[in-house]
């Protein structure tokens, strides 16, 4: 196992462990920062500076995949606990 799988492996159990909560707390912290780098982002472009621009988006866009992440987590744990009953 490489480190990065390795690490990916101990990110998920992680997340696993979070209650419903902390996950809609987590996913809000990543909106937030995706937030952050979208604005730095534009500032960038307004520069002419594309390189940079080009980082932040991605930054944000990687922030934004995190908070899906973690917004389907709480929304499975939901079901879990919640679903099916009559």
């Amino acid at each position: 196992m490489t480190q990065n799988q390795t690490k990916d492996t101990k990110d998920q159990e992680a997340m696993q462990n979070h209650t419903p909560q902390q996950h809609h707390q987590k996913a809000a912290e990543h909106h937030d920062q995706a937030s952050k780098h979208h604005k730095e982002a534009a500032k960038h472009h307004e520069s002419g500076d594309h390189k940079s621009a080009a980082h932040h988006a991605q930054v944000a866009h990687g922030h934004m995949l995190h908070a899906k992440e973690h917004g389907a987590e709480a929304s499975k744990k939901h079901a879990n606990t919640h679903g099916n009953k009559k």
